[in-house]
């Protein structure tokens, strides 16, 4: 393999992902206690810097021939969406027009926050998991995982997401003290 200076899964890009995936999912594994004002102002700093990370992260090639196995079980899912919904209550639901291109027409959809956080959190985790194992190729194939899937599904989940909570805390609550969230 290459040497490390000039390998894509240790380059400087890379490994600020990590460390702030990293932090993400300890938050969310530590969210006992903690008030909705304070899980919003902590998603609003978290997802902007994932997604300016994800945005750097170098282009790989993967056969996915080493893709490590998934380290979030059913049970982790659900315990942070659980978790999640329990400080978000009433707020967790919100309505989502969707564009679709291929018919031209948008269309609503209802999502939840609880499940948006959780399923970046599944594929945040699964990647911090496979970097934690130092398994050079399973690193490789997680970090072309991670940014494939980032395209394709977690990036919008992120920016729906992160909307929804800028809509929460200014739009809908306005006028309200800080605690009240």
């Amino acid at each position: 393999m290459k040497n490390k200076t000039e390998n894509p899964i240790y380059s400087h890009n890379t490994l600020e992902f990590v460390t702030v995936s990293a932090e993400y999912c300890a938050y969310l594994e530590q969210l006992a206690g903690k008030t909705r004002s304070e899980f919003i102002a902590t998603m609003q700093k978290l997802l902007p810097l994932l997604y300016l990370k994800a945005q750097m992260l170098p282009q790989v090639e993967s056969e996915g021939n080493f893709l490590p196995d998934d380290q979030v079980t059913e049970d982790d899912y659900n315990w942070i969406r659980n978790s999640v919904y329990e400080i978000m209550k009433e707020a967790d639901d919100y309505e989502d027009l969707v564009y679709d291109e291929g018919m031209q027409t948008e269309e609503s959809q209802w999502k939840t926050i609880s499940e948006g956080v959780a399923d970046m959190y599944q594929a945040l985790r699964n990647f911090v998991s496979a970097y934690q194992q130092r398994v050079e190729d399973c690193m490789l194939d997680a970090l072309w995982c991670v940014k494939d899937n980032f395209e394709l599904y977690w990036g919008q989940n992120l920016v729906d997401t992160l909307k929804q909570l800028h809509k929460i805390r200014y739009v809908l609550n306005s006028g309200s003290d800080e605690e009240d969230l």
